[in-house]
């Protein structure tokens, strides 16, 4: 059922046309995440993320992406400075920065900038491509062979978070740069065709700013908005 689920998708422009190999995959070093979040995000897009929690592997691509500043951007954690919060973001690159919205849902951040600085980029939407079963099971959903259902998994930072067991308490700070790490990124020469930026989604604050990236046409964005650039 699963299968043709991912038959049905694959069919899709813009869709990763074959499955995950995970010999093919190389990780993404600290280095990949410096200067800025704005730089990275288009870059970065397209990768796969890699979860290994509990007996399956999960993972899906990279497909959405918005951008946290510093001083300069009042909806970001790191506005107010370096806080016992949101120390991450202060940290090393490539760092797994992970907090519960509104008290109900966590959300998945990896940390850009040198040490020192703060910058980070929140990972809105994945493209399954494996542990769907996993994914369903921890969503508490069933899957049907709809596309509509394959999408309800990661689409979304508290659905991506649901997917693959993320939690604040587990994951905040992990390194996601070594493939040895249960969340890591890696890179297996996927090329994305072209990049659509948007303001980004759900902030009152700096709500203007040209932050959100996501894959042109790409079905699993969590929300289609046009780009006001």
């Amino acid at each position: 059922m699963l299968n043709s689920a991912s038959k049905q998708a694959r069919n899709i422009p813009n869709y990763a046309n074959r499955m995950l190999d995970l010999a093919a995959l190389h990780p993404l070093g600290a280095q990949f995440y410096i200067p800025d979040p704005r730089e990275i995000a288009p870059k970065l897009l397209g990768k796969v993320l890699i979860r290994r929690y509990g007996r399956w592997l999960r993972a899906g691509r990279i497909v959405e992406l918005e951008a946290y500043l510093g001083a300069d951007d009042a909806a970001a954690h790191a506005a107010a400075g370096l806080t016992r919060r949101n120390s991450v973001l202060f940290g090393p690159p490539g760092r797994a920065y992970v907090y519960l919205t509104y008290g109900l849902h966590y959300c998945l951040n990896i940390s850009c900038m040198r040490e020192g600085q703060a910058g980070c980029l929140l990972f809105r939407a994945l493209d399954p491509l494996a542990g769907f079963a996993a994914m369903a099971k921890a969503r508490g959903m069933e899957m049907s062979e709809e596309l509509q259902s394959l999408r309800r998994l990661a689409s979304g930072p508290a659905r991506l978070c649901q997917a693959l067991e993320i939690t604040r308490e587990r994951d905040n700070g992990r390194d996601m740069t070594s493939p040895d790490s249960a969340l890591w990124i890696g890179d297996d020469g996927y090329k994305v065709k072209k990049v659509v930026i948007t303001p980004r989604i759900g902030i009152s604050k700096s709500a203007e700013l040209p932050l959100r990236y996501c894959i042109e046409g790409n079905p699993f964005v969590s929300a289609f908005k046009k780009s006001k650039l």
